[in-house]
């Protein structure tokens, strides 16, 4: 049985609600359907059109959005629904039919150059990913049939996935000139094929779904706490924008050190010491004085 978990996220359309999957459910394609009669290839789609609120449904790798008509509103049925869809997809319910056409997106993947010369970061136009997946070896690699197929490349030293991208670590041994072309083209026509990236089930398996998450946070001290808040605000968003991440790993209270994790483009980077010394620490004891002395980094 399929270990399915479904979170209501609001849009910035107040009619759509998004029911945001911890694990695919299409290869990487896109459904849309206006009314039930075109939803006769999907299930599922046909099930929420019995609902008399439900005017447009569309399905895609990891959520469902879902458009209502204004006879009601959503905080009075996005439960209901979510624990609906929850149940159906658990009881290995169909969500489209194998012979249904989908809405065919192109796939462009475009290679973008990182801090780490080392590392370069493959960019989709779609979602790849439901959480983020380190892989420094082929036999780490079990869990991701595209990263095992990369480690085939004999200058692929590391893999780091997350959300739409892709950063690859190369060996010394080739010149990102000489191999980023095929590289890229190798991840466009996977994606586009609808191979799977990581195989159903991973996020739950390496413990990173939402609520697995959420759980490790609720039993931690009050600073450790605040210190991941001011992580994923302020320090996330830039260094995923260089293809890397960092990850709390630890807080003494006593010594007042923070020890964090460094991963993808940021693990062995050449500035990645300066970014965490004159950027992180100094953000850290600046936001919360007293609390923090120092923070040092373990590369992934």
């Amino acid at each position: 049985m399929s270990n399915f978990k479904v979170s209501v996220q609001e849009t910035s359309n107040d009619a759509i609600v998004k029911f945001e999957l911890n694990q695919f459910i299409t290869q990487h394609q896109s459904f849309e359907f206006n009314n039930i009669d075109e939803a006769k290839n999907s299930p599922l789609a046909q099930q929420l059109f019995y609902l008399p609120f439900v005017k447009k449904v569309y399905i895609t790798s990891n959520f469902i959005a879902v458009e209502r008509y204004s006879i009601v509103d959503w905080s009075d049925v996005q439960d209901e629904m979510a624990e609906q869809i929850e149940s159906y997809l658990n009881d290995n319910g169909v969500v489209v039919e194998e012979t249904a056409s989908p809405k065919k997106v192109p796939v462009t993947v475009y290679a973008e150059s990182t801090p780490n010369p080392t590392v370069m970061k493959f960019v989709a136009n779609k979602k790849i990913v439901a959480a983020l997946f380190e892989f420094t070896s082929i036999d780490e690699a079990k869990l991701s049939p595209l990263a095992t197929e990369l480690f085939h490349f004999p200058f692929v030293k590391a893999v780091f996935m997350d959300e739409n991208y892709v950063s690859i670590t190369k060996y010394d041994m080739a010149e990102w000139n000489d191999i980023t072309l095929e590289l890229r083209e190798f991840i466009r026509s996977y994606i586009e094929n609808g191979k799977d990236i990581v195989v159903p089930g991973a996020v739950d398996t390496l413990k990173k779904s939402t609520e697995q998450q959420d759980t490790h946070f609720d039993t931690l001290d009050d600073v450790s706490k605040e210190i991941i808040n001011i992580l994923e605000e302020y320090v996330k968003p830039a260094v995923a924008s260089d293809g890397g991440n960092i990850q709390f790993i630890s807080y003494d209270k006593k010594n007042k050190n923070v020890s964090v994790l460094l991963q993808g483009a940021c693990s062995g980077c050449p500035s990645s010491t300066y970014t965490l010394k004159s950027g992180i620490e100094n953000m850290l004891k600046e936001m919360l004085p007293g609390k923090v002395e120092m923070v040092e980094a373990i590369n992934g």
